[in-house]
């Protein structure tokens, strides 16, 4: 008890006077630190996946879907949710969602025919959470047309109780995300909503940089976002009017992320919107949330402008203790980074990074910071392809199909890296990926979605064995549906350096994180501290961890560990 009293002390005392984390020093990039290889063709996952038709004539053809971890069997590994699109012909009835069993070794079986699976409406956006509190995580799909809400019946089968639940929202929805908004242990829902329009009744053409392309989002009119309270039961109540969230104006919603970027220990939201100002809407406490994203900065970059934004990426990446927002913006702009200074506060520290410069001439979607090469910092990786069939270097200084930007963490910098081991880094139409270690070898792995493409799994082939840690968050206390502590803070301490991750509700773009947390660490740092500060505020301490494993902490002070 004196313990976990201390360890909320100093998680406390970090969030009010932040303390800067030891940060690497200036270094040359090592040749091959980041090494992947594409292993999609022995992977067993053999899918195209559908958004409209090629090349897009209108702007629900452009989006493509979102990518979903889940491990629906508790077998300790993450398998793959496909929640895939439809045409304009006919939206309700596309080629179906696909799930994919992790069988290890990054392979995979597609087990949709037996898990009564049979979604088939145009998706994009999906996100996995127990919502029933029964100890099995459920797939909720944001669809153009009625959301989607299938409950994992605990035997390999899931059943639609979008009806019951109550979240069947007819709008247009763009991505979805989990977190426990209210603090009483269960899992609530937000929803990003992006516009209407009729596929039968496209506006006409509209000019970019001279060019006829397809009309949108502006000419056509914003959805309201919507956000649910879960009853305890998975049934829903909207409470988009009360809870203040419907007091802003509709914007174009694409992207999600809810963690505690204030530090009071309330999950807040972040919303990214498309050609307008972001949202951060800071929780009050009692389901109440007010939007800060103006004040606090958020909202737009430095120079004042407004944003398309796509991806979400969340990394301490100044080392004081508070969660930064990295988002990804359309060609011509630059992504973004926001440094988060006191909680209250962003700046814009784009250039500082160097992360913006690379990303001029790319139309950038999904996002994600982790530590590839396992050297104690996190790496970038951002997927990319344009918007505009018709876009070529001459005609809009952006191509169509554009390649990954993968960016080293270097010293203070980020450095774009050209090749990864095998891997090219191939031009894509690419929109979303999902990152996790996928075959447990202790280096994180990545599965990536495109517009019309194959899915793409691509293997990290980092080869040290005991330079990392793994941390899971769990609560499996009687009645919790946050089982995956989404909301968790993790703090990992070895060789007087501390690094940080979160457990946050949302994703890279359309998609979910992995409710895990991995580490590089140096193998001469010797063994490490785990503290993970939960939801209700608190705090679990490990010590004397070994690296090279997986470890489990649970709520409880008990935790479990595996190579």
């Amino acid at each position: 008890m004196i313990a976990a009293l201390l360890a909320a002390g100093a998680f406390a005392q970090a969030q009010a006077q932040p303390q800067t984390q030891a940060q690497p020093q200036p270094q040359a990039p090592v040749i091959d630190a980041i090494r992947f290889t594409d292993v999609t063709r022995e992977s067993g996952i053999a899918f195209t996946t559908t958004s409209g038709a090629t090349p897009s004539t209108h702007v629900l053809e452009v989006k493509g879907g979102g990518l979903a971890l889940i491990d629906f069997d508790n077998d300790g590994d993450l398998d793959l949710f496909v929640p895939n699109g439809a045409t304009l012909a006919d939206p309700e009835h596309g080629p179906g969602a696909r799930l994919y069993r992790n069988d290890g070794a990054l392979k995979f079986t597609d087990v949709t025919p037996q898990s009564g699976i049979s979604h088939h409406r145009w998706s994009f956006g999906c996100t996995v959470g127990d919502v029933d509190g029964d100890g099995f995580d459920d797939i909720f799909i944001a669809c153009f047309g009625p959301d989607v809400l299938l409950r994992n019946k605990g035997d390999g089968t899931f059943e639609d109780i979008t009806a019951r639940a109550g979240v069947g929202d007819p709008r247009w929805g763009t991505s979805a995300a989990f977190a426990d908004l209210d603090g009483d242990g269960d899992l609530d829902l937000y929803v990003c909503n992006y516009l209407a329009t009729d596929p039968a009744k496209p506006l006409p053409n509209a000019r970019f940089k001279g060019i006829d392309v397809l009309a949108g989002p502006r000419g056509y009119a914003a959805e309201a976002d919507a956000i649910y309270e879960n009853r305890g039961d998975g049934t829903f109540i909207d409470r988009s009017a009360d809870s203040g969230i419907a007091a802003v104006s509709a914007a174009y919603g694409l992207n999600v992320a809810i963690a505690d970027f204030t530090g009071d220990g309330k999950s807040d939201i972040f919303v990214g919107n498309d050609s307008q100002p972001n949202n951060l809407f800071r929780n009050e406490g009692g389901f109440k949330f007010i939007d800060d994203g103006l004040r606090s900065g958020v909202a737009v970059n430095g120079d004042g402008n407004a944003q398309a934004t796509m991806g979400i990426a969340i990394a301490d990446i100044d080392g004081n203790g508070r969660p930064d927002i990295f988002t990804t913006n359309f060609s011509s702009d630059t992504n973004t980074l926001h440094l988060n200074l006191d909680g209250r506060s962003f700046d814009d520290r784009t250039a500082q990074f160097g992360v913006g410069a690379p990303s001029r001439r790319l139309c950038a979607w999904g996002a994600g910071f982790h530590d590839f090469d396992n050297d104690g910092d996190e790496d970038l990786l951002v997927v990319d392809g344009h918007v505009y069939p018709q876009a070529t270097p001459e005609s809009m200084d952006a191509s169509y199909a554009e390649k990954p930007l993968l960016m080293e963490r270097v010293g203070r910098q980020f450095a774009a890296r050209t090749q990864a081991g095998s891997w090219a880094l191939e031009p894509h139409v690419d929109r979303t990926a999902v990152f996790a270690d996928l075959d447990r070898d202790g280096d994180i792995d990545c599965i990536i979605a495109g517009l019309n493409e194959p899915i793409r799994v691509i293997r990290n082939d980092h080869d040290r064995k005991d330079d990392w840690i793994t941390v899971i968050p769990r609560d499996t206390r009687a009645g919790i549906g946050n089982r995956h502590a989404v909301g968790a803070i993790v703090e990992f301490t070895a060789g007087g350096v501390t690094q940080r991750r979160w457990i946050i509700g949302g994703g890279p773009f359309q998609s979910n994180i992995a409710p895990e947390a991995h580490f590089g660490v140096s193998a001469s740092s010797g063994n490490a501290a785990i503290a993970v500060r939960f939801p209700d505020g608190s705090v679990v301490q490990l010590s004397d961890i070994k690296p090279g494993q997986r470890v489990t902490v649970d709520h409880a002070p008990k935790s479990s560990a595996s190579k």
